[in-house]
Parts: structure tokens; sequence; C-alpha cells
């Protein structure tokens, strides 16, 4: 029992001292997607975009997690018969990335994080070359909305300003079906914290 008491008195100690120098953060970020998919669909990338809102908790002065929530535009072209489609699907992303960060000078640092990344699938169509015609991504006979992955990035912090790179490596099945596609996508982007 003594020993459960000192193991229980540790805890407590750690947590209290956790949460005494936790530090809330906020951030919004922009950037530029390169996307594609893996699987037996062959395509080339497209360039999309994504935008979001973020938040740090800091453990210390070095850990810290970042969940996000994020629109990103993802997809890829597909060429078959010198006739192009382009997929440009819309997710509701929410990163929840375990982050280090290293000082390099006073105020700019190195950050590198990864951890899982889950999506819904909000909007998007197919683009067909000449055609007006325009189909959804996710109707009736579409895609499966949800996503999900891990994400993987480096960041460099200049006082309140970074900028960001990353890449997301799709785990879930976008269709039914051996070979079906999974999302791949790598981003550069700006951000701001608050």
């Amino acid at each position: 029992m003594n020993d459960m008491k000192k193991g229980l008195i540790f805890v407590l100690f750690a947590l209290v001292s956790i949460v005494s120098y936790s530090q809330i953060s906020w951030n919004a970020k922009v950037g530029m997607n390169m996307s594609n998919f893996t699987g037996d669909m062959d395509t080339d990338m497209k360039i999309g975009f994504n935008v979001g809102v973020g938040m740090e908790y800091q453990f210390s002065d070095m850990w810290s997690i970042q969940p996000s929530l994020m629109i990103s535009q993802k997809g890829g072209k597909y060429d078959e018969d010198g006739e192009t489609v382009k997929f440009n699907p819309m997710y509701l992303e929410i990163p929840v990335l375990a982050a280090a960060r290293f000082a390099v000078t006073d105020n700019q640092n190195v950050v590198v994080k990864a951890g899982p990344y889950f999506a819904f699938g909000v909007a998007g169509k197919y683009k067909y070359d000449g055609v007006d015609e325009k189909d959804d991504v996710f109707g009736d006979d579409g895609w499966k909305r949800f996503d999900a992955g891990l994400g993987v990035g480096v960041a460099y912090e200049i006082n309140k300003f970074f900028i960001d790179l990353s890449g997301e490596f799709g785990l879930a099945k976008l269709a039914d079906g051996d070979g079906a596609p999974k999302n791949m996508n790598f981003s550069i982007g700006v951000g701001y914290k608050f």
C-alpha cells in the first residue's frame, strides 16, 4: 500500500507540473497542396489548397500537441485516351500531431511533428476536359467520405510566423475493392501564431 501511495503522489505531482507549465496558443494557416492517389489508379499530381486554424498545447519547452481544423482540397488527374479527368475532393480535416521543438536562435525554432489525421469529404466534383457536366465525387455511387491516415511535417518558426512543410499518407480506402485509391498529399504553407 505504501508503494501505491508513493506512485499516486508521483503521478499527481507530474500532472500538476504539466498543467502548471502548459501553455495554449492559437494559429491560422494557409497553404498549397500537391496531391495524388496511391493504389492501382494511374493518376498525376494535382494542385489544391488548404486553410484552417490550429491550437498548440505545450507540455514543456520541447513537447506539445497540435490539433487543427482544416479545409483541404486534394485529388489527382487521370488521363485516358487523350481525355483528362480531374478529381477535386474537398475535406474537413482534423490532424492531431505530436510536436518536438528545437531552438535554433532566439525566437527561431525548428518543429518536427507526426501523428494521425481524420477527414470527412464535404464536397467535390469530377471534371472532364471539354465537357460542362460535372459529377459529385462523394455522390451515391461515389467515393467513401471518411479518410484517415498518418501526417508528418516540419516547420520553421520565426517569432510568431511559421513556414510549414507536411505530408499525409492515407490509410483508408476511398472506394471498395483491391487496389482502391488512398489519398497522398504534400503541402507547403505559412501561418501566424496568436
